[in-house]
């Protein structure tokens, strides 16, 4: 495999004749690069008028490898040589340098340049490219290639500061200026005619193509392409994209240099690259694919367009609890989401998924000129963003699961093209089930994503180690007890009156509609339907989801002394004999006996609730026991009525949804989540979502949990912190 290395540029702020003669300083030996050890000059010829010079060395470097590695290749030095062709006319050094030790097993070729940076004629830029092909090395390839790659890193971080040391050193001999050449007597064009060919030759031998290394002068058709090429020098790095290893610039340089080739009209910015780059580990590869794709769906959805030409819907205006506010201590533009506030069942069924997708664009391309803002303001680079998500009222919240989808795919299309964009994720007011809210939802995130969250219980926030330490107290919001005062709405139920029409829902592909996944059963007076899950496992967790599409219905889960098979032919005659006569067939029977007694054969494990039309329940339930668990729903008539009304009455339907969570995988996510040193919250993790602390979750929740727990909740929040890959 060949390795590559192409180095951003680099500006010594000198005259280019000062830096060639600190250059020369380096030979024949030179302390601060320990590995080299000599040279000898091989040769050394100048033109005629004595504008090039031509030099080749044999350069001497030991072997900085293990004791065994020595042993094995049998060798203490490896040479290089290295041509230099210096044109003082043209202002140029071009160096080629190649290994001649195990040159038929190993190829290093390095190729670089100093010249005369074209905008300011007193300073000089260096360019550096490099390539390692491994063909055989006695089965050590890559171990050799990673030491070789180490190696060769650690000399070109010292390139520069060498270079700096010798000039340094020349100005304490009083040193500080060095004449350029002058072009000599015009009587010796001929020479020069036969110097230019001579060049030329010199060059191609070489490999410094005009491709490689040609510096355009201003006015010529290529200058806009070196200046687009000059903001990747080493101090625009620093400023503006933050410290990256000598391969993670290089790597920067080549996908930059691939997509300025491909591009019409305009480019990423490099801020966008790097974030590409790091999604993919820095394979410019995976990082070129991902980011083509990212570039089609732009200009397939016209993206660059929707901060100027999107219109935020009023019903978001109205009753989206979110927005930006201010930024964190590190700069980062803060987003808060009043998540427990939020009716995301109404905001979809009112603007849809396409306008759910427009809004989720509008925030994220929002975040990223927000970060370009924070960058220059700051002047140092700002690549993330923060989100506060806010959990109080978190217990009920009108979600239903064909919306999932729409969310699922809004995340998958937020990962893939607004990657590495998520910095810290703050947490606040989780409910004492959120242990369980994190179990269902943390299979969705990745670990790099997971070590990214600060979780708060109750009013932790607000003490030591709280907001306070991410968040300046002069930017705490009021509504959490900071003296700022904040634009964010409180959210609330949308009416349904803002809702689409079903035309317009059918428009979005049934996505709004009801989901397969679901069952629905119509419920008359007297009927009982219930769905019955047996328990052998005690700690596990049992989940459900519902929606109330008409009538009231009560609701109430129990369970049964001694497990009970869900209406098998056995047991049919005994539960016909029990059934309401209004409810002959097996979709209405109940599994209780008349004569059973509340407290000795079943048990209420969760008090009865009476959930109105149009109403979305999700709730959850730490099952401590062995039996049969039932989840009940029976219609429930506000006013008495008599016979015949009751019989007209319109029937209540319920659309349901239930699924068991082993101990095991229970158990797991709340030790994630309490152990110090875990990946969520990077080893700091501020969670006392019970009185007694952290470490009695388990106890505290191994039995009724008043609270009704939004199954599909959590996933709105990807919608904002999986930006991506988060």
């Amino acid at each position: 495999m060949v390795q590559k290395y192409q180095s951003p540029v680099r500006i010594y702020k000198y005259p280019f004749e000062l830096v060639m003669l600190a250059y020369e300083r380096r030979f024949p030996t030179c302390p601060q690069i320990p590995v080299f050890v000599g040279c000898e000059v091989l040769s050394d010829s100048t033109s005629p008028d004595g504008a090039v010079c031509f030099k080749e060395r044999r350069c001497k470097l030991t072997v900085d490898a293990p004791y065994l590695i020595k042993k094995i290749i049998g060798v203490d030095f490896v040479y290089f040589i290295q041509k230099n062709v210096l044109d003082q006319r043209a202002r140029t050094l071009n160096i080629e340098a190649t290994n001649e030790t195990f040159s038929n097993r190993v190829v290093v070729l390095e190729k670089c340049k100093y010249y005369v940076h074209p905008e300011n004629q007193d300073w000089t830029c260096f360019e550096q490219s490099a390539s390692l092909d491994i063909k055989s090395f006695f089965g050590f390839e890559n171990t050799m290639e990673k030491l070789a790659m180490k190696q060769y890193s650690q000399n070109i971080s010292k390139g520069k500061e060498i270079i700096e040391y010798f000039v340094n050193e020349l100005k304490e001999e009083g040193v500080t200026y060095v004449a350029p050449w002058i072009e000599p007597d015009t009587s010796l064009n001929d020479s020069n005619t036969e110097l230019k060919a001579s060049q030329d030759s010199e060059e191609l031998e070489l490999g410094a193509s005009a491709s490689d290394y040609s510096v355009p002068k201003k006015g010529s058709v290529s200058h806009h392409k070196t200046e687009q090429q000059f903001q990747l020098e080493t101090d625009y790095i620093q400023r503006c994209l933050g410290e990256l290893t000598l391969i993670q610039e290089s790597r920067l340089v080549q996908l930059r240099e691939w997509v300025a080739g491909l591009q019409r009209g305009k480019v990423p910015s490099d801020q966008t690259l790097l974030r590409f780059l790091r999604a993919r580990d820095f394979n410019v590869e995976k990082a070129r694919e991902m980011l083509s794709q990212s570039l089609l769906w732009r200009k397939k959805h016209q993206v660059d367009r929707i901060l100027s030409e999107y219109s935020v819907p009023q019903v978001v205006t109205d009753y989206f609890p979110g927005g930006w506010h201010n930024c964190d201590k590190d700069g980062q533009p803060l987003y808060i989401l009043r998540l427990g506030q939020m009716d995301v069942k109404g905001l979809i069924k009112s603007i849809g998924e396409e306008g759910l997708l427009q809004l989720t664009l509008h925030v994220c391309e929002e975040g990223l000129q927000l970060m370009e803002d924070a960058t220059r303001a700051l002047g140092r680079p700002v690549s993330t963003w923060a989100l506060l998500v806010d959990l109080e009222g978190l217990n009920m919240r009108h979600l239903w699961r064909p919306g999932i989808r729409a969310l699922l795919k809004i995340i998958e299309m937020v990962e893939a093209n607004y990657p590495e964009t998520m910095g810290r994720v703050l947490i606040i007011r989780a409910p004492r089930v959120f242990p369980i809210l994190w179990t269902l939802v943390s299979t969705f995130i990745d670990d790099n994503t997971r070590s990214k969250f600060l979780f708060y219980g109750g009013n932790d926030y607000q003490g030591a180690g709280g907001l306070a330490d991410y968040i300046p107290p002069e930017h705490i919001p009021d509504f959490l007890g900071g003296r700022c005062r904040t634009t964010l709405i409180e959210g609330g139920l949308v009416p349904k009156g803002l809702y689409m029409s079903e035309g317009d829902q059918e428009k979005e592909g049934g996505l709004l509609t009801d989901d397969s996944i679901y069952r629905s059963v119509s419920l008359g007076r007297g009927q009982v339907h219930e769905a019955l899950i047996t328990m052998d496992d005690p700690g596990s967790v049992i989940t459900w989801d519902f929606d109330v599409m008409r009538q009231d219905v009560a609701f109430t889960v129990l369970r049964t002394r001694e497990p009970v098979p869900a209406h098998s032919p056995s047991g049919a005659l005994q539960t016909i004999q029990n059934m309401n006569p209004l409810a002959p067939d097996l979709e209405h029977r109940s599994v209780i006996d008349k004569a059973w007694q509340e407290g000795r054969d079943y048990f209420r494990v969760e008090p009865a609730l009476v959930c109105h039309d149009g109403e979305s329940i999700q709730g959850s339930h730490v099952a401590s026991h062995v039996g049969t668990y039932v989840l009940q729903w029976k219609l429930h008539l506000a006013q008495p009525q008599d016979l015949l009304d009751s019989i007209t009455a319109a029937k209540a339907q319920v659309m349901y949804y239930y699924e068991k969570l082993s101990s095991a995988d229970y158990r797991s996510a709340v030790t994630r989540l309490a152990t110090p040193g875990s990946a969520v919250g990077g080893g700091i993790l501020f969670m006392s979502l019970h009185v007694s602390g952290v470490a009695q979750w388990p106890s505290a929740l191994s039995g009724n949990l008043p609270a009704r727990i939004p199954y599909p909740l959590l996933l709105f929040i990807f919608l904002f912190l999986t930006i991506l890959n988060c």
